[in-house]
């Protein structure tokens, strides 16, 4: 497993560069793709979900669940130092929200409405992922 305790920061410039316009409004910007158009929504495969940015490991695949929300939805991620979690307000609503500890970069919100045993559901964009197949 790659460690996210290495941060690392880039300009806007080089983070605009690197990502596609679609991945960089996501992740640099705190944008949200529409419900149930992510490609990595009905993935099954076994493997890690890692940041579209910079390759952190975020998820394994057997913590995600179906929620019905429209966006891949994981209970735990594969390790706490993976992600950072800030308050967000900017809907006029408390939220939390989630940014790869790498990297920084918006991959979604957690919200306490998942299944047990962590009751978490991480709901997270799929621009934001990448996915890693593994056996």
């Amino acid at each position: 497993m790659e460690k996210s305790d290495d941060t690392m920061s880039k300009t806007d410039d080089q983070w605009r560069r690197e990502l596609p316009p679609e991945r960089y409004h996501v992740l640099r910007e705190a944008g949200t793709e529409r419900p149930f158009t992510g490609a990595l929504l009905h993935n099954e495969q076994t493997g890690v979900y890692t940041c579209g940015a910079c390759g952190n490991e975020l998820f394994r695949s057997s913590e995600k669940f179906d929620s019905g929300s429209g966006w891949p939805s994981f209970c735990d991620p594969i390790a706490a130092s993976a992600v950072t979690l800030l308050d967000d307000d900017s809907l006029g609503t408390r939220r939390t929200e989630v940014r790869c500890a790498r990297c920084g970069s918006h991959l979604g919100h957690v919200f306490d409405d998942g299944p047990q045993p962590t009751g978490q559901r991480y709901c997270m964009n799929s621009l934001a992922l990448d996915f890693q197949k593994r056996s």
